[in-house]
């Protein structure tokens, strides 16, 4: 090829570098071009909803926070049965779309499926016998041929007249389309089973690959070899026979070939004409001229035999190469039904809604639940460790009205869960999945961020505070009006009035002075910052309400209009077990701070004309000489 105008590249395009380096990785390991790589794409996000890293961690789209895929959003979605099915969820999830009607299409197939659930366990339970194609019509392109790898292709294709006949009962759906994505394959399917053995070798050498009556000429070495065989076995009776020696006996090793083996006992009763070839402690082994030639026979017809083998072999996989554009389109046919039929499974088992999906600025969910907590909830109930049950919430976000949700609340009352649980129901929207709650509308998000949980990054030098502000800063210089941001927390890695500085900053620019923003779920402890609502017309306050009596507090975990006047953190941390003296210091502590910061309450809620006027900073002392050293350097410890 003389350039690449032909996929619309040019030569000066900065990913070629990075393409061609990942080509000649795998050439270098292949010891040859990589025949499975026919045409070159450029990737463009602007078809996608984009997630960045610090999301998918946050949000644990992947990976639980103990780097497990049991509690992520992977693991609660997985219900395939194929390894294709499962890498194109893995495939999805990090690229969800923003083509409603591509996402209809995926809405309507998972209906399909959840109204024939006869269909759907037929189809899964033919999926269990199907192979991984795409992974082995690559390695067969890459000569990394194994003969069970054929096996998988024919096991395949046997279940393919049942798979296109569940899907034809599925009459004018989106499902019953896929039916024209799978091939039939007949000639081809006909061709392996006449051509494989049932079991095949893990290695071509170790033979048995092609089945008896395939091929003549095989047969007919395959016989010389077995009547040879035969022959050995006659001679051995014959010349127990002949010698009179009863335990003589005619063996075989890869370093002498065949051999006739006489006990010492019996060394009187060897003929002449037998030719010593090895001495043992209690056996002499011996060969004759007419043994040498029958070996040569045998080893000479099963050389031959596994040569024809082989090229037999390579001509089974070159008539499978020969499919190999329509098996690449079946397999992809076939990872969606088994991804499809896995939702639609997850929807019943949940009790999952389809969203409304359209080009507004519209986030409204009814009684919505985050998909892997209630799922680890459920769990728990069935082994007796807990007797809670997730407890619903709905959610209301607009670009234009409703932009801000700032939420307060204790701690433990479930804040993070609620607006994680926003997130990944977009998410799960924007796959093409149905979704946990009651009812969704979803104006499409062209990107997700999140900013929660603590976490550092000392080896690049990189505090809590830092990773958390470096987060921070990749979302407001990214977002847009039809993100969707959640933040939990923010400001709390500095001194209070610091945080709070830049907690109140933060959501200030958030709602900015245009007619719309990023619909934003903001969680917080600064319970200063609710004041916000007064003048921000799109922030709405939120709180997550307790249960209080005796000075106990019972989470009821449901999110309700108004803000929270407490956070509760000093009856968390009994219950979290600290010793009585210091729960009681810490209330003597808090009261006296709470009294103090009446001047600042004071000051939030007044007109600036009417606030106090700040306390003179005190000026720092001028350095003294003992401060630097001889160096003339400032002394900092």
């Amino acid at each position: 090829m003389h350039n690449l105008h032909g996929f619309g590249l040019d030569k000066d395009h900065p990913a070629l570098g990075a393409a061609g380096a990942l080509v000649t990785y795998a050439t270098d390991n292949l010891c040859a071009a990589p025949k499975n790589l026919r045409r070159i794409r450029e990737y463009r996000s602007g078809g996608t909803l984009l997630l960045d890293p610090a999301t998918m961690r946050n949000l644990e789209i992947f990976k639980s926070a103990q780097g497990t895929k049991k509690g992520s959003l992977l693991g609660a979605m997985d219900r395939t049965v194929t390894a294709a099915g499962a890498r194109l969820l893995e495939q999805w999830l990090a690229a969800p779309i923003l083509d409603l009607d591509e996402l209809s299409r995926r809405q309507l197939t998972v209906q399909a499926f959840i109204e024939a659930p006869g269909v759907a366990a037929q189809l899964q339970e033919s999926l269990k016998q199907v192979r991984d194609i795409a992974r082995i019509l690559g390695r067969l392109q890459n000569r990394l041929r194994n003969p069970r790898e054929l096996g998988g292709v024919r096991d395949t294709l046997d279940q393919l007249p049942a798979i296109r006949e569940f899907l034809a009962k599925l009459e004018d759906s989106p499902a019953a389309s896929l039916r024209e994505s799978v091939g039939d394959f007949e000639e081809l399917r006909n061709f392996l089973s006449a051509a494989l053995n049932d079991e095949l070798p893990g290695n071509l050498t170790d033979g048995g690959v092609i089945r008896k009556g395939f091929d003549p000429e095989l047969d007919r070495l395959r016989g010389l070899t077995t009547d040879n065989k035969t022959w050995i076995s006659d001679l051995e009776r014959d010349e127990q026979e002949k010698t009179g020696i009863k335990n003589l006996k005619v063996k075989y090793n890869g370093a002498f070939g065949y051999f006739i083996e006489v006990t010492k006992s019996n060394l009187a009763n060897v003929p002449e004409h037998y030719i010593r070839r090895q001495t043992m402690v209690n056996a002499e082994r011996f060969v004759t001229e007419e043994l040498r030639q029958k070996e040569k026979e045998i080893v000479h017809a099963e050389e031959k035999a596994l040569a024809r083998e082989e090229e037999l072999f390579k001509e089974v996989v070159e008539r499978i190469l020969a499919e190999s554009d329509p098996l690449s389109s079946t397999a992809l046919a076939l990872a969606e039904i088994d991804l499809f039929v896995g939702w639609a499974q997850l929807a019943r088992e949940w009790d999952y809604c389809r969203p409304e999906l359209d080009d507004g600025d519209l986030l409204d969910i009814k009684q919505g639940r985050h998909p892997v907590v209630e799922q680890m909830l459920k769990a728990d109930l069935r082994g007796f460790a807990t007797t809670q049950s997730f407890v619903p919430n709905d959610t209301r976000l607009s670009a234009s009205e409703e932009q801000l949700a700032l939420i307060t609340g204790p701690n433990m009352a479930g804040k993070s869960t609620y607006i994680r649980q926003v997130a990944l129901i977009a998410l799960m929207a924007q796959v093409g999945s149905w979704v946990p709650a009651t009812a969704c509308r979803l104006g499409l998000v062209d990107r997700i961020f999140s900013r929660v949980g603590a976490s550092d990054e000392l080896a690049r030098g990189n505090s809590t505070f830092m990773v958390e502000m470096n987060e921070t800063a990749n979302i407001l210089n990214n977002a847009t009006a039809r993100s969707l941001i959640i933040l939990d927390e923010i400001g709390r890695g500095t001194s209070t009035y610091d945080g709070l500085s830049i907690a109140w900053s933060v959501i200030e620019f958030l709602h900015g002075e245009t007619a719309e923003g990023p619909r934003t779920l903001f969680a917080t402890h600064y319970h200063e910052i609710t004041q916000l609502e007064r003048t921000l017309p799109r922030l709405r306050n939120y709180s997550v309400s307790v249960k209080e009596w005796a000075d106990e507090i019972r989470f009821l975990h449901t999110v309700v209009e108004g803000a929270a006047d407490r956070s509760y953190g000093i009856q968390v941390a009994r219950l979290a077990g600290l010793p009585g003296k210091v729960i009681d210091r810490a209330r003597t502590i808090l009261n006296e701070l709470e009294n103090e910061g009446n001047v600042l309450q004071q000051t939030l809620r007044e007109p600036d004309a009417q606030r106090p006027e700040p306390k003179p900073r005190r000026k720092p002392a001028p350095l003294a000489d003992s401060d630097i050293d001889g160096g003339g350097q400032l002394d900092l410890f």
